[in-house]
C-alpha cells in the first residue's frame, strides 16, 4: 500500500495542523517533571505564528488570505515572521497529501455540516516565571477572523481561558473538550481547535525517543494535574474523529513540530513545493490507537504511549534528514 492509502485507512479524519515552532526551536527543557517550572517568556515564539498568520489573511480585519493558497499563506507568514524578529519556520502537517495549491481555508470545499471550534488561551496569570501577556489576545484574534471569515458563531465556539470569565484550561478541562469535539463530530463537520500557551519537552522516561524528549502542552494547571504529552492529545482527539471531518489545528507554543504526529509535512523554508510524505512513517501503532480508543480510555494511555515509541523515533530522524540537523 502506498503512504496515501495507509494514511486513510489509520486516520480516519482529515487532520491538519499548522505549527509555529519546530522541536529543535526551544525556548527552555524540562529536566525534571516533578519540579518543572515554566520558561522565562522573554523571546518566547508563542504568539508569534498567530500575529503572522492573521497579518496574513487578515490583516485590518478584511479577508486577506480569500486569494491565498495553502502555500501562499506559509510562506507570507513565514516572511511576516522574519519582519518580527523570529527565525521560526511555520509548518504545516496532515494525515493526507494536501494539494497546497487550492485555496487557503479552514472550511472544505464540500462542507455540509456543522462548525465546531474549541480556543485556549493561557497566560499562566501569577505564575513566575512563565506569565504570558497574549495568549487571550490570541484566541480573542483568532476567533474574530473564524467568525468573520470562515463563518463560525459564538455557538460554535468553546472558550477556555484563565481569565476568570471562562472556564479555566485545567488538565481536566482541556481533556473534556478534547473529547466532546471528537465525540460530537460527525462526517461532514468542519472542526478547528487553536491553543496559545507554553508547550514544554518532556524527558522519554523509556530512553528510546531519538532526542530522548517527547513533547508536551502545559495546561494552567500542570504543577498539580501535569501536562499533556503528544501521545495523550493523538489518543483523545485525532484518533476518535470520525471519517468525513475535517480537523484544523494551530499550535502556537514552543516545542509544537510534532504535538501531531502527522505523516505529511511542508515546512516554509523555501526548500519545498509541495507537501512530502515520511516514507518511513509508521501506521501500525496508529492504527492500534485508533481501533482500541472505546476500549482503552484514558487508563490505555500509557500503554498506547508505549506503542507509539517506534513511530515516533523514526519520525525525529526523518525530521532530522529533512533538516539537516
Amino acid at each position: 500500500m502506498s503512504v496515501e492509502e495507509q494514511a486513510e485507512e489509520a486516520i480516519p479524519a482529515v487532520v491538519r495542523m499548522f505549527s509555529g515552532c519546530e522541536d529543535r526551536q526551544t525556548s527552555a527543557d524540562v529536566s525534571n517533571v516533578g519540579s518543572f517550572q515554566l520558561p522565562d517568556p522573554a523571546g518566547r515564539a508563542g504568539g508569534a505564528l498567530t500575529s503572522a498568520l492573521l497579518n496574513t489573511t487578515y490583516a485590518d480585519h478584511a479577508n486577506t488570505g480569500a486569494d491565498l493558497t495553502f502555500k501562499e499563506t506559509l510562506i507570507t507568514a513565514r516572511e511576516k515572521l522574519r519582519e518580527m524578529g523570529f527565525e521560526q519556520v511555520p509548518q504545516l502537517s496532515c494525515s493526507r497529501a494536501t494539494d497546497l495549491d487550492q485555496p487557503f481555508s479552514i472550511i472544505p470545499p464540500d462542507f455540509e455540516g456543522t462548525r465546531r471550534a474549541v480556543m485556549i488561551g493561557i497566560n499562566y496569570v501569577g505564575h513566575d516565571p512563565g506569565e504570558l501577556s497574549g495568549c487571550h489576545n490570541d484566541v480573542f484574534n483568532m476567533a474574530e477572523y473564524i467568525k468573520d471569515c470562515h463563518g463560525f458563531t459564538d455557538d460554535d465556539i468553546v472558550y477556555l481561558l484563565d481569565d476568570g470569565e471562562h472556564t479555566p484550561p485545567t488538565a481536566a478541562n482541556i481533556i473534556e473538550a478534547f473529547q466532546t469535539l471528537a465525540s460530537q463530530a460527525q462526517p461532514g463537520d468542519a472542526c478547528f481547535l487553536h491553543y496559545s500557551g507554553h508547550g514544554c519537552s518532556i524527558p522519554d522516561q523509556d530512553g528510546d525517543e531519538d532526542d530522548g524528549k517527547d513533547e508536551a502542552l502545559c495546561p494552567v494547571d500542570y504543577a498539580e494535574n501535569g501536562i499533556l504529552r503528544d501521545d495523550h492529545v493523538l489518543q483523545m482527539l485525532v484518533a476518535p474523529m470520525p471519517r468525513g471531518v475535517t480537523l484544523t489545528c494551530i499550535m502556537d507554543c514552543c516545542h509544537s513540530g510534532t504535538i501531531l504526529d502527522l505523516p505529511f509535512l511542508f515546512l516554509a523554508d523555501g526548500s519545498q513545493e509541495e507537501m512530502e510524505a515520511d516514507p518511513d512513517f509508521e501506521f501500525g501503532p496508529f492504527l492500534t490507537m485508533v481501533s482500541s480508543f472505546a476500549a482503552a480510555g484514558l487508563e490505555g494511555l500509557k500503554q498506547l504511549h508505549a506503542e507509539g515509541k517506534a513511530r515516533r523515533k523514526k519520525r525525529r530522524q526523518w525530521l532530522k534528514s529533512r533538516l539537516g540537523f
